[in-house]
């Protein structure tokens, strides 16, 4: 049995064995896409995590999975990170993530729901188009794609898209692309969990989340070379978008 609160699936008695399998589950989907095609683990993740744990915890949580993943993929790729697109991003994500944070503590939960949920919507569905936006490329738009990225991954855990949107237009190679979006999950998650804190979660459910994200791992690595990589990223981005869409549901659904 489970009682529904305003923003999170509250499970009684022998349900929160239930809560810990579905948080497992969400936290294994988006380590197995986050090692598959080198983003997505806050877009598939973050919406069913604020569902089982509330926006504040799914967040913090989101934060600090995607900077763990992001550190262990970076080993391998590091030398292919370009400083200089990367410091502007990472400067200008450091300055907007405390901007996310005081966000989430005004906010009531149900209204957190609607903003995450669109804010992934909306991100998903200007991925999906591959915008060419002119304001996105240099230094200038390097600066932009890092202030909008670092205030959504504070706020709603997922500060991928603008990132992305950045890679687009600066016309990156797959190649390119995987190391510096790593390196700059690191760097945004590590503001963002010095900003919002970690998860309070019980040793019971921590063990779950780094079991979970270690079998995502192998998983994730495992089908790297059997699914083309344009049908896995749009796999990720439909993924996103019904999760996406359900948050605001949920969030319509408690005011």
């Amino acid at each position: 049995m489970y009682n529904a609160g305003p923003g999170r699936i509250q499970f009684t008695g022998s349900g929160r064995v239930l809560t810990d399998v579905l948080l497992a589950g969400a936290v294994l989907l988006g380590s197995s896409v986050q090692w598959l095609t080198g983003m997505g683990f806050a877009l598939v993740a973050v919406p069913a995590l604020v569902l089982l744990l509330g926006p504040a915890q799914g967040v913090v949580l989101a934060n600090c999975a995607a900077g763990a993943i992001c550190l262990v993929g970076l080993a391998g790729g590091w030398r292919r990170v370009r400083p200089a697109a990367m410091v502007p991003l990472c400067v200008a994500a450091a300055c907007t993530v405390p901007a996310g944070t005081w966000l989430t503590r005004q906010l009531p939960e149900s209204w957190l729901l609607l903003v995450m949920g669109t804010l992934v919507t909306m991100a998903v569905l200007l991925v999906m188009r591959g915008a060419r936006v002119s304001t996105l490329r240099g230094i200038r738009g390097a600066i932009a794609a890092g202030a909008v990225g670092g205030f959504m991954n504070s706020a709603a855990g997922v500060g991928g898209p603008p990132f992305s949107l950045y890679a687009v237009n600066a016309d990156w190679t797959v190649r390119e692309f995987v190391p510096n979006a790593m390196f700059y999950g690191v760097v945004v998650n590590a503001f963002s969990v010095a900003s919002n804190g970690v998860p309070e979660l019980s040793t019971r459910r921590w063990v779950a989340v780094l079991a979970a994200m270690t079998a995502g791992g192998f998983i994730g690595r495992g089908l790297a070379s059997r699914i083309p990589e344009r049908r896995a990223r749009s796999l990720v981005l439909l993924l996103a978008l019904t999760g996406g869409v359900t948050a605001v549901g949920k969030g319509f659904w408690g005011l």
